[in-house]
């Protein structure tokens, strides 16, 4: 495998951006193997926006024929995860029987409530004939009346996904309401998650109605001429909470098997020390 680093980002003037609260320069994680992301949030200065409260960007990178991405089963907590492809496959299984191909373009929605474990594979098919991969992970912290529903997954492709054309820009609505049409995945909370491709020399409203936003930029440039979080929360591992108790019962959990298995796995990310 091959880690291709995209260009790091170039930033004008901060102080003539005074709609901009924050600008964020991910910092490059290597997760091993030659594998790194670039993270964006937590940051130092901003731990979230909104519920976002984990966001990473992979790729470009290039795995050779018989080689790939396996990320074995770990757990989660008081989150949701979104995969979000933009090239490459990934094989998706988790504790609730759920298996899925996440392809470019689809929305893949993991609600981990009270647990669920997961684990995240080059298909069979990819890891053979090798393949390019980028995208996007990110988590969302949820309510704290929702922390410990029950853990779910929710797929739709890409096609199935409201996409709004405008001069000089198309929006793919991932989640949530966006220039005035709503995406169909269910949520417990508001929140929303766009994509947009734009030509140069375009402009592209922002829909005011969430109290925090923020603009991920995975390639090219952009000029830029906020519901509040009902109270902070922590985060350890692959666990977001409320309560720093309920995080050290998460721990102990995964630690003695008590997380329910992901079936046909046969080996595990064991607890950090």
């Amino acid at each position: 495998m091959s880690w291709q680093p995209s260009n790091d980002p170039v930033l004008g003037d901060p102080m003539t951006c005074d709609a901009l609260d924050l600008i964020i320069v991910p910092r490059t994680r290597d997760l091993g193997d030659g594998f790194a992301v670039r993270r964006a949030l937590p940051h130092g200065k901003r731990q979230m926006v909104g519920p976002f409260i984990f966001f990473d960007h992979f790729g470009p990178v290039q795995f050779m024929a018989g080689k790939g991405m396996d990320v074995r089963p770990h757990p989660h907590i008081g989150l949701a995860t979104v995969t979000y492809l933009f090239d490459g496959s990934i094989m998706h299984r988790d504790s609730e029987g759920n298996i899925q191909e996440i392809q470019p373009g689809a929305m893949n929605l993991m609600t981990a409530g009270r647990g669920i474990a997961h684990s995240e594979r080059t298909p069979d098919v990819q890891r053979r004939d090798g393949q390019k991969m980028l995208g996007l992970q990110s988590w969302i912290a949820l309510p704290a009346g929702s922390e410990e529903i029950a853990p779910s997954f929710q797929h739709y492709a890409a096609e199935a996904l409201p996409t709004v054309r405008e001069n000089g820009f198309t929006a793919r609505i991932i989640a949530g309401n966006g220039f005035g049409v709503k995406s169909p995945v269910s949520m417990v909370s508001p929140w929303f998650y766009t994509e947009v491709t734009a030509q140069a020399a375009t402009s592209v409203p922002l829909d005011p109605d969430h109290e925090e936003r923020a603009i991920y930029l995975v390639d090219g440039e952009v000029e830029v001429a906020n519901e509040r979080f009902e109270g902070p929360r922590h985060i350890w591992w692959n666990f977001v909470s409320s309560s720093k108790e309920r995080i050290e019962q998460a721990k102990q959990d995964w630690k003695t098997g008590r997380f329910a298995a992901v079936p046909h796995e046969h080996e595990f990310i064991p607890l950090p020390e």
